[in-house]
């Protein structure tokens, strides 16, 4: 399929042109699964809206863009609501832009910005791995979230939302060996990820020392690079060959929620029990893993506070109120039915 129209991916979600739209836009009268699986195949098909760009055109003038990296993510549907209103009562208009997983976000954001007149961006997801020199033509005002700076850019004046990924993963794992857990497999990025994922394991890594736990490199299982980061597809085939390994472990710390949800269905099916025979644990805090059964243990990262900070700084830089903020939010430990103290 050489071009996808919203037709197309309204056949291919089977619903109708409407609720594709109203997926895009992130209206509030959506089943929450079915947003899920519309962003999936736009993700898949890497269908670019294009209502976005003409709202874009009629409002050129006070636009703030959005360019978000895994826009099927449920983590940042709550976040991408946050921004619409917020920028909304500003009367400003939301453009929301998708970046591809192999994509540069920061060549996207230069080509938006040499043909339209933004006002503002806010870069969401994605791998800051990005040259000095590169983020230096980004000449109007930018926030990361839920992105960190790497040592080195901390003294280039950049504004930063985001929770400590290594203090809040170690503290998850350190949860897991406070309950008897010894054998701890995680569900990592792939090897490649230089942002949230590889923080994430650090954090593991950091809570094994920290425990005298000795690091078995067979327990880490990193995402598989042909399948959808971060995706419930993901974590089932990566715990299904875990699982067929026979590799002992009695918890298995999934990176996001999405992930031990697939992971957990992986376990279902290869006859074992959670959290019998398993413990399962996953990161972010979405409403899936609250009504998963059983319910999953995770850290909530507070994605709205997160989303109108992020908001909030953007503005004041733009009227030059602000020049740097970097802003880390804390995380929470939600322990559910998914993990139990081993005996």
């Amino acid at each position: 399929m050489e071009t996808i129209t919203i037709k197309d991916i309204a056949r291919l979600s089977g619903v109708g042109v409407s609720t594709v739209s109203r997926a895009i836009n992130n209206h509030p009268d959506i089943n929450e699964e079915t947003k899920v699986k519309i962003m999936q195949i736009i993700n898949e098909y890497n269908y670019v809206p294009n209502n976005s760009a003409r709202n874009l055109k009629r409002s050129e003038s006070k636009s703030i863009a959005v360019l978000i990296k895994g826009i099927s993510n449920p983590f940042f549907s709550k976040m991408l609501t946050v921004f619409e209103e917020e920028i909304q009562k500003k009367k400003y208009s939301f453009f929301l832009q998708q970046v591809k997983e192999k994509e540069d976000e920061i060549d996207v954001a230069i080509e938006l910005i040499k043909e339209k007149k933004l006002k503002g961006i806010v870069f969401l997801g994605g791998f800051f791995t990005r040259s000095k020199e590169k983020l230096k033509q980004l000449n109007i005002p930018f926030v990361l979230s839920t992105i960190g700076l790497p040592e080195e850019f901390e003294d280039e004046g950049y504004s930063t939302v985001a929770v400590d990924d290594v203090k809040e993963s170690c503290k998850m794992v350190d949860y897991l060996c406070s309950i008897g857990h010894r054998r701890i497999a995680i569900i990592a990025a792939h090897e490649d990820d230089e942002s949230i994922g590889k923080l994430r394991l650090k954090g593991y890594e950091k809570a094994l020392e920290k425990n005298n736990i000795p690091l078995d490199r067979r327990l880490i299982c990193s995402m598989k690079s042909d399948i959808e980061s971060y995706s419930m597809e993901n974590g089932y085939v990566v715990a299904k060959e875990l699982l067929e390994s026979g590799i002992d472990f009695t918890a298995l710390y999934s990176i996001s929620d999405s992930v031990a949800i697939g992971a957990s269905k992986a376990i279902f099916d290869a006859g074992g029990r959670i959290p019998e025979d398993y413990s399962v644990a996953g990161f972010d805090g979405l409403d899936m893993a609250y009504y998963y059964q059983p319910s999953i243990t995770t850290m909530r990262q507070p994605v709205e506070e997160m989303a109108r900070e992020s908001i909030r700084i953007l503005f004041d830089i733009i009227r030059n109120k602000a020049p740097k903020r970097n802003i880390v939010f804390p995380a929470e430990l939600i322990v559910r039915q998914s993990t139990r103290k081993l005996p």
